[in-house]
């Protein structure tokens, strides 16, 4: 009798979700609907629940902010590299200011992808799909069928490298800056990554040679008010895969790093953008950097929080097939702390589950 009830149970949040998906009208839909009380299948376990904490909770400690405008002289870069390597090694998320993009392309940019999630239902519904990996997809969660529990998001994910879609498959609300974003973005994930390759103590154009930077997914996120802001969270923890991320937030808040035993408050610098490693750069780098656990809190705001990322990703991997911690990082005093991988692996890993933390990282560590 308790395995049918469970089986009911699960059936029946199965429906629910499938109700919701199919209705293509997204947390936003939902949200703005005006609905006092969130679905069930949105509420988190009481363990995720009771970790959260008010976004204006006072912490002593933030995330670095590193100055980029002095990145190309040769009296100051130096500084900035020890602060870049600093920042990836001991917080794994820091804040760049001077980065070369003008203030109103960041404004641009977020208002955009903000007038694509306001759009009327009927506009944005023949966008929503779930065709990840390739092309133009509109969806609330990626992993709505992998995991245990919703977050409060929809999503446009946008694959611009290394097969490019259409310009007319892109949204015409956010066209002309996400092609443009995509451009911007790239040029400070190259710069950082110069910077986080000299602080390893190799050549500077190093990741760029290894494709680092040639395979991108640009998403623009939305976080809408949700009524039981206590019950769910905007996206749970969990750390990026990829290389490194970029990431270009409005001023509503919610994003929160983990640091040591607490959550720090990532507020947005004026004109700033946020960097953060990834799994696969931890790996590369042979554990010198560090991809942390981060989070969204549920939007209590009345207005949506938005915000617009670009992973940075392997495109091509060594001829034998397989990645792990680049070579020339190795030796008989740093031998490897991470085995070698496939990217079958590495995509196994990341589709077949919720997002998550470190869940690769931990599978190929070396037991000592």
């Amino acid at each position: 009798m308790a395995a049918k009830n469970i089986d009911a149970t699960l059936y029946d949040r199965m429906k629910e979700v499938k109700e919701f998906d199919e209705s293509k009208m997204g947390v936003k839909g939902l949200s703005d609907s005006g609905i006092t009380s969130i679905p069930q299948f949105f509420i988190h376990d009481p363990q995720t629940l009771s970790d959260l904490k008010p976004p204006y909770k006072h912490t002593t400690t933030t995330i670095p902010t590193i100055d980029l405008s002095h990145i190309n002289s040769a009296a100051h870069r130096p500084k900035i590299v020890d602060q870049v390597k600093s920042a990836a090694k001991n917080f794994g998320f820091f804040q760049v200011t001077n980065h070369g993009v003008p203030v109103s392309v960041l404004g641009e940019t977020v208002n955009a992808v903000k007038a694509f999630h306001e759009q009327p239902h009927e506009v944005k519904s023949k966008y929503y799909k779930r065709e990840e990996g390739k092309g133009v997809m509109y969806a609330s969660n990626n992993d709505l069928y992998r995991t245990t529990a919703a977050s409060w998001h929809d999503s446009l994910q946008v694959w611009m490298s290394p097969e490019r879609p259409e310009v007319e498959e892109i949204p015409e609300a956010c066209r002309e800056e996400v092609v443009a974003w995509d451009l911007h973005a790239t040029k400070v994930a190259e710069d950082v990554m110069e910077l986080l390759s000299e602080g390893l103590g190799l050549e500077g154009r190093r990741f760029k040679e290894l494709t680092f930077s040639d395979k991108r997914a640009l998403l623009g996120h939305c976080y809408p008010y949700c009524p039981q802001p206590d019950r769910t969270v905007g996206i749970t923890a969990h750390t990026d895969p990829g290389i490194i991320t970029v990431l270009l937030q409005n001023h509503v808040p919610g994003l929160q790093v983990r640091h040591g035993n607490e959550w720090l408050d990532v507020k947005p610098v004026p004109g700033g953008l946020i960097i953060n490693v990834g799994d696969l750069l931890q790996i590369t780098s042979n554990g010198e950097y560090t991809s942390v656990q981060h989070r969204v809190l549920a939007n209590s705001w009345k207005e949506a929080r938005i915000s617009v990322v670009i992973f940075f990703n392997l495109s091509k991997w060594r001829e034998d097939g397989y990645c792990g911690p680049l070579p020339e990082l190795l030796s008989p005093e740093k031998p490897p702390v991470y085995r070698d991988f496939t990217a079958q692996e590495f995509l196994e890993n990341f589709y077949g589950k919720g997002i998550d933390t470190k869940s690769l990282i931990e599978k190929i560590t070396i037991k000592s």
